[in-house]
């Protein structure tokens, strides 16, 4: 199941992709609370005013995709990575050739170059276009926030040429073009985990999960077998898992439950035995769930075991595993 997603993941990260490159073709963001520090860059749009000099002054003026303006009487000027204060100077200074006190001012009037795609279980999904240096968790309020159908993972892919994505655990896509990192949406809004609100870099994608995608299973001799959603939560406890499913039946083994793993990348399972009798009884730690785990709960009796609620990629080999003993 997870390898269909992952593959389906690859090939939507590479139109993603082209789609913030698009769009960040069109009409930008409204440039009036633009953060100090902005680094102009290629499509945005800014106007200049100019003393003695109405041929340049209050006309729109757009950066070309290398990053160059062209404009009367000195020509071609590099205004791509520079600040709006860099620029005014540049441009003072060349003008002086020809004007005794220029007084140029430049002012953004569209951002249009640091597009930021933000999409999945978010109040506002969409292009972001950043104002500067920008941490994940402005980025994130700036969508409006988690929606209330959120899931607990956050997942950032980046390009590999805007560098380095700097949590530990992030991993290359199998193109080598991206690279991607997940992180619990709740650590990120809560500020549990500084190091993880990094800055967001141009063309970065994010996507928060839904929370129907992150599930765990509970099969067996329970009151109310089924899937559950873990919500905004990353894990789930074999005891919450139990209490989630009504408790524990009538003929249940509890001692002799188990918990069925997928193992990322590879048909083989692991199988973790689970005694339910001594985490109740305060013997044994609670075991911690992950999504898509399944939790069977034996039973002494000839009961059939409801599994219809199991998503049709389960795979068959875990499908099979849940019926061994």
């Amino acid at each position: 199941m997870k390898n269909i997603m992952r593959a389906t993941l690859v090939a939507f990260i590479v139109l993603t992709f082209s789609s913030v490159q698009a769009a960040a073709q069109q009409p930008g963001a409204n440039a009036t609370q633009l953060v100090s520090g902005y680094l102009l860059g290629p499509d945005d749009e800014i106007m200049i005013r100019a003393m003695d000099a109405p041929e340049i002054s209050d006309k729109p003026v757009v950066i070309g995709t290398n990053g160059n303006i062209t404009l009367p009487m000195i020509g071609k000027v590099k205004a791509g990575g520079l600040t709006v204060e860099q620029l005014e100077a540049e441009l003072n200074a060349r003008y002086k050739q020809f004007i005794q006190d220029p007084q140029v001012s430049v002012r953004v009037t569209e951002i249009r170059s640091q597009p930021v795609s933000v999409f999945g279980a978010v109040t506002k999904p969409g292009v972001i276009q950043l104002r500067g240096p920008q941490t994940l968790y402005e980025v994130l309020s700036l969508a409006g926030g988690p929606s209330e159908n959120a899931g607990s993972i956050l997942t950032i892919t980046r390009r590999r040429q805007s560098g380095e994505i700097p949590i530990p655990g992030a991993t290359l896509d199998s193109t080598g073009q991206f690279s991607s990192a997940e992180l619990n949406v709740q650590e990120i809004i809560g500020g549990k985990n500084p190091a993880a609100n990094i800055e967001i870099k141009p063309f970065d994608i994010i996507s928060v999960s839904e929370a129907s995608s992150n599930m765990i299973y509970v099969v067996g001799d329970v009151q109310h077998p089924g899937a559950f959603t873990l919500g905004g939560q990353r894990n789930a406890s074999v005891l919450r898992a139990v209490s989630l499913a009504g408790g524990l039946g009538r003929t249940a083994t509890p001692q002799k439950a188990r918990i069925i793993r997928e193992v990322p990348g590879s048909p083989s399972l692991n199988e973790i035995s689970v005694n339910i009798n001594q985490i109740l009884s305060g013997k044994a730690a609670d075991i911690e769930l992950r999504s898509d785990d399944v939790l069977v709960v034996p039973t002494s009796s000839r009961k059939v075991f409801t599994t219809s609620f199991l998503p049709t990629t389960f795979s068959a080999v875990a499908a099979a595993a849940i019926y061994h003993y």
